[in-house]
């Protein structure tokens, strides 16, 4: 059972954060607890939660996402955190009200395009190397995922940290959520994206596509899109014309 906390009032809002914290990914949506119950889910791994037991795994976070799913849940998840709630989603579509997505490491809904594959392999090496990838690669995909690094010198102990967490988990290309049952049941769908990167421009364009979902980008915070200036208004504006 992983850990949930709770703020505010009104309408639930589920968040699933990817390989940042909750605290890091989600802060600036605080401000929405004034109107809406913010349920902020911390996935293995990330204290107050229990520990990975093997690695991190998207068909792990979709056991443990399925039953905070419920009757008029809107859920709001970020980059590995897209995948098992994609599953957790497409396993149960009447269980969720909406769905906004943010940056999903989901290649294949890109098709062959060669950037997108580029990063899905920098993203592949991290996985499985670590801190032993090398290092200007390292650094490459570690901007593209929002991580504060200069061109020289060592990673920030915050950074190695989250690469250390990271190291081992199962790859995102091995995700195939069944996105034809999420859309046949007609489950609303917002795919938010930073405008920072063509690669990740082209999978939620796919995606979006896939879903038949809306479709927008918010500049101005790299990966981390929900620090964006305009995130929340338009994060309202989707739920408030699903109430």
């Amino acid at each position: 059972m992983i850990a949930v906390t709770r703020e505010g009032e009104g309408s639930p809002i589920l968040f699933v954060h990817g390989g940042a914290s909750p605290e890091t990914t989600w802060s600036p949506v605080r401000v929405l607890a004034a109107r809406w119950t913010l349920l902020f889910a911390h996935r293995r791994g990330y204290p107050p939660s229990p520990p990975v037991e093997v690695r991190q795994d998207f068909e792990v976070d979709a056991a443990d996402l399925a039953p905070l799913l419920g009757a008029g849940v809107n859920v709001v998840a970020h980059s590995y955190g897209v995948l098992g709630t994609l599953i957790a989603a497409a396993a149960s579509p009447e269980r969720v009200r909406s769905l906004t997505l943010i940056e999903p490491p989901l290649y294949f809904v890109a098709g062959e395009d060669p950037e997108v594959a580029h990063a899905e392999r920098l993203g592949d090496e991290m996985l499985t190397q670590g801190l032993d990838m090398d290092p200007l690669r390292l650094r490459e995909f570690l901007r593209m995922a929002g991580a504060p690094v200069d061109d020289e010198g060592p990673l920030g102990e915050d950074v190695e940290r989250g690469v250390r967490r990271a190291h081992g988990g199962r790859l995102p290309g091995e995700a195939h959520p069944d996105l034809a049952a999420i859309r046949d049941a007609g489950v609303p769908s917002l795919i938010l994206s930073g405008g920072h990167a063509p690669a990740i421009e082209r999978v939620c364009d796919g995606l979006a596509a896939e879903l038949g979902g809306s479709r927008a980008t918010l500049p101005g915070a790299g990966h981390f899109v929900a620090a964006a200036p305009g995130f929340n208004e338009r994060l309202e504006a989707f739920l408030q014309t699903r109430a």
